[in-house]
């Protein structure tokens, strides 16, 4: 019997998108610079919009505090979709039947 919550493989090969392995360093190394870049930028306008985080409700500057969630949210989408990236070479350890049950 099938295991109900088992991932399917293929609607995972299909999410994943092959290239070289000089492309995936590419993207891995930039797209986490990037999400860490916004990450971090975003935090630091919330930061200045609600004044460290001592300002009234009615003090907050709402655009730009919406603009921090929106960098900050931006920056999980970055980090996400490049996760989308393979290279061709390395598998995929789930996929893996060599390994024993035997892990206890």
């Amino acid at each position: 019997m099938a295991d109900s919550n088992a991932p399917d493989d293929r609607a995972s090969l299909q999410r994943d998108v092959f290239v070289p392995m000089e492309i995936y360093k590419v993207v891995t190394v930039f797209s986490m610079l990037i999400a860490i870049g916004l990450v971090v930028g975003g935090f630091l306008v919330l930061d200045s919009a609600t004044d460290q985080a001592t300002a009234e409700t009615e003090d907050v500057n709402v655009i730009t505090a919406l603009l921090g969630i929106g960098l900050i949210a931006f920056g999980g989408v970055v980090y996400v979709f490049s996760t989308r990236f393979r290279p061709e070479a390395m598998g995929n350890a789930k996929d893996d039947t060599n390994q024993g049950t035997d892990n206890g």
